[in-house]
């Protein structure tokens, strides 16, 4: 009977559906991806970081979506050699502090801006609108409030610079429209972090004014994730880490302690930072066959008088700066890494000016003090701009240029011994 009868077709070599094996071949893509995860990396700079990881790592690799959560540093790899090359690389990396730096690698699905990549129409979109927010003449990018821009909204095309595929997206367009771009109003775009925007170091090196003013920076910290610019101007206002500081002078001595150039910051004019820059191939070398230094060096060398001249002018800018009563200018003089302690020549139980009495409880005169722990206690280790705090923290100076002398240790060719 036919309700018993079994029909069966067969289809052979027939190809499943074109749109079927695409999203196949996608889903395959994106789960071939590598998380790689370096604890407590929050500490270390995205450049250093980077840079010391690759020239340590056997396989080339581009680092996708690098972020700090938490404490951990963050970034993603597509190609499995390279996955399995950075696992090698853990525990071979040594940082200031002479600690081993750990690395985690793992599979994981795509990174969000590779999943949520703006389309072609997208691109292009974005591209027209950022170009009619360019400034030729001033080398300028208006992208304040650029979520509401009415051609972006009249397509239904979302750009939350917050999210990372579209802070990835729009330092695109510029690095390839854009790519001597001088100035970038980021004003009023509700930023909270700006781990997309630490790309700019390389996309827009050439930036020398930043505006972030009106978003939703909570920490100075965020700053040091772009402080690979060579910024002369920020604008920070309206943010909520303006009001973490207890005064003006703390406030900028955090920023420049990012950017040590800066010139204005928040439309105020700043001290001139002093910068003393060395040239090291300009180092005299002690050899008498090796003397070719440049021809300021031998000028120098041959002329008194320039030494003299070379010799006041470092001290005239320090304490001009010094007596100034905002020492804030004197940061960028100071190494990173330079320590600070406070030594009075006096013994408190002696008699001595009253207006030192105050500083006692910080002097570590070793003559006097003994103490092992309070030795090392009252050296300040901390980054330079605490060190400055603490010269601002001292009296009110003026001092007589005309009474400084500076002895300055110089070697010629006819100082050097025959045969050396």
């Amino acid at each position: 009977h036919s309700e018993d009868q079994i029909h069966i077709t067969i289809w052979r070599n027939r190809k499943p559906p074109e749109r079927k094996m695409r999203r196949n071949t996608q889903d395959e893509n994106m789960r071939k991806w590598f998380k790689v995860t370096i604890p407590y990396g929050i500490k270390y700079d995205k450049a250093w970081l980077m840079n010391s990881i690759q020239s340590n790592c056997s396989v080339p690799f581009t680092p996708v979506d690098f972020h700090y959560i938490r404490n951990r540093a963050c970034f993603f790899v597509q190609v499995a050699s390279a996955a399995s090359a950075l696992k090698d690389v853990s525990y071979k990396i040594y940082d200031d502090e002479n600690q081993k730096i750990c690395i985690f690698v793992n599979h994981f699905t795509a990174p969000y801006s590779v999943k949520n990549k703006l389309k072609p129409g997208q691109m292009e979109m974005l591209k027209l609108t950022m170009n009619k927010r360019y400034n030729v003449s001033q080398q300028a990018l208006d992208l304040q409030n650029l979520r509401f821009d009415p051609d972006l909204m009249g397509r239904d095309i979302d750009i939350i610079l917050n999210r990372r595929n579209c802070m990835a997206a729009t330092l695109k367009i510029i690095e390839r429209n854009f790519p001597e771009l001088l100035s970038l109003n980021l004003c009023n775009n509700k930023l909270y972090q700006l781990d997309g925007l630490s790309d700019i170091t390389e996309k827009a090196p050439k930036v020398k004014i930043l505006n972030l003013s009106k978003n939703k920076l909570e920490s100075a910290w965020e700053l040091g994730k772009v402080k690979g610019l060579k910024l002369e101007e920020l604008w920070l206002e309206g943010n909520p880490l303006c009001s973490t500081f207890s005064d003006q002078s703390a406030y900028v001595s955090a920023i420049r302690d990012c950017f040590p150039k800066l010139l204005r910051l928040d439309g105020r004019e700043l001290p001139a930072p002093v910068i003393v820059d060395i040239d090291s191939s300009e180092t005299m070398k002690p050899c008498k066959e090796n003397f070719t230094g440049s021809e300021t060096l031998k000028h120098l060398a041959c002329n008194p008088a320039a030494v003299n001249s070379l010799s006041s002018l470092l001290p005239h800018r320090y304490y001009s700066i010094y007596d100034s009563g905002d020492r804030q200018g004197l940061l960028s003089a100071y190494h990173d890494e330079a320590c600070f302690s406070l030594a009075i020549p006096f013994d408190p139980k002696d008699s001595a000016p009253s207006n030192l009495c105050k500083y006692f409880k910080d002097s570590r005169n070793i003559k006097i003090l003994k103490d092992p722990y309070l030795q090392r206690k009252l050296l300040k280790h901390t980054k330079c701009p605490r060190n400055v705090d603490s010269l601002s923290a001292l009296p009110e100076t003026q001092h007589d240029f005309s009474s400084i002398l500076v002895d300055m240790w110089c070697q010629t060719v006819n100082t050097l011994p025959s045969g050396q």
